[in-house]
């Protein structure tokens, strides 16, 4: 088949190609821009990602971490609830009538209560103080020394403790 093209025919699609062309050349502008958006929107995600990632292992490790450190409390009330159990045992049992506790005493003021004075010395020992160096208060007053043991026994009359040892009295001037 043979065609005859007119130079109109030819003017329309020279016409045609460069309308195409130029579609064509704004098309791919749009979709360049449209890529150039989705790369960075992409990198934008990544970085976000990244670092929740990074937030997400600091969290777990900080909850790892604070898991460790609650059971180790629960581990630590347990023991104190079983050591109150205990006493409380021990204390509904027996009579407190007669027993003695050990107060450790710093400049007069009270410090810690032992269960007897040997306690006291064990565990002030722990804590550098010289197991062999504990001597009689005398007459000094409780402020006097840096450490000092006072015994008390429980009064069940008064529901209280009082002083295992009575200081002696002191005569007052001109009393008889």
């Amino acid at each position: 088949m043979i065609r005859i093209v007119t130079q109109a025919r030819i003017e329309q699609l020279e016409h045609d190609f460069r309308s195409a062309c130029e579609l064509a050349r704004q098309t791919s502008g749009a979709a360049n821009e449209a890529f150039g958006r989705h790369v960075r929107e992409l990198y934008t995600a990544t970085d976000r990602a990244e670092r929740a990632e990074a937030t997400t292992t600091e969290v777990s490790a900080l909850l790892a971490r604070a898991l460790e450190e609650l059971s180790a409390a629960q581990q630590e009330l347990l023991l104190k609830d079983i050591e109150i159990r205990r006493l409380r045992e021990e204390l509904e049992g027996e009579s407190m009538e007669g027993r003695t506790l050990t107060v450790l005493l710093h400049y007069g003021e009270p410090h810690t209560v032992y269960a007897s004075r040997e306690d006291a010395y064990a565990d002030t020992a722990t804590h550098g103080a010289d197991p062999e160096g504990w001597v009689p208060a005398g007459e000094r007053p409780a402020s006097a020394a840096e450490w000092r043991c006072e015994a008390f026994i429980y009064n069940a009359a008064s529901n209280g403790f009082r002083r295992a040892y009575k200081p002696d009295p002191k005569p007052i001037e001109g009393a008889a």
